[in-house]
């Protein structure tokens, strides 16, 4: 249960005012069909997290205890780094003419394909060794983050103070990643 709650709550944070928010609002007001933008947020979101959980069933058995801790704190501070990281807008892919579920299925997999979400999502299967679970609540987390994006569109941006979240979500995930890792290395 652990691995689903920390990956839901990691990847909602995460992808609060992130690109792949960024580019679902663009393609929603672009195409105008909610369902279809949301189906593709919810197939790439699903994709994402089980190649993620996939790669860390892969890596745990390789791994020790402390190894699989240690890794799980730098997931945490990389995505806590990238969050305090500026974000620019994305490709909006206006050349692309696959319709609304399929460009936002592969527009927003290939944005998040090693994303911070994607790659916290493999350090919890690794750590946990539960990549259903791992998968699962990340692939909540980010369909959570994104659909209302896709229902409220701009007024969903100017309700949140997005960089107040951004930046106190990214300090977070620093200060649990070093927490995390002071564990990992036995320094306190």
């Amino acid at each position: 249960m652990d691995a689903l709650l920390i990956a839901l709550l990691g990847s909602l944070v995460g992808e609060i005012g992130d690109k792949g928010q960024l580019l679902a609002l663009a393609l929603a007001a672009r195409f105008q069909r909610n369902g279809a933008v949301i189906a593709g947020v919810a197939a790439a979101a699903i994709a994402n997290a089980a190649i993620g959980a996939a790669a860390g069933a892969f890596l745990a058995p390789m791994l020790g205890s402390d190894a699989r801790l240690l890794f799980l704190a730098l997931a945490l501070i990389f995505l806590g780094g990238g969050m305090l990281w500026p974000v620019g807008p994305p490709d909006v892919l206006a050349n692309w003419r696959l319709g609304p579920f399929l460009t936002t299925a592969l527009g927003l997999f290939i944005l998040g394909f090693g994303d911070g979400a994607q790659f916290l999502i493999l350090a919890i299967a690794v750590r946990t060794a539960d990549p259903l679970l791992a998968a699962t609540g990340g692939a909540i987390g980010i369909i959570a983050a994104t659909v209302p994006v896709v229902l409220l569109r701009d007024r969903l941006f100017k309700a949140l103070p997005l960089r107040v979240i951004r930046r106190g979500g990214g300090v977070l995930m620093l200060v649990i990643g070093l927490a995390v890792t002071v564990s990992a290395l036995h320094l306190a």
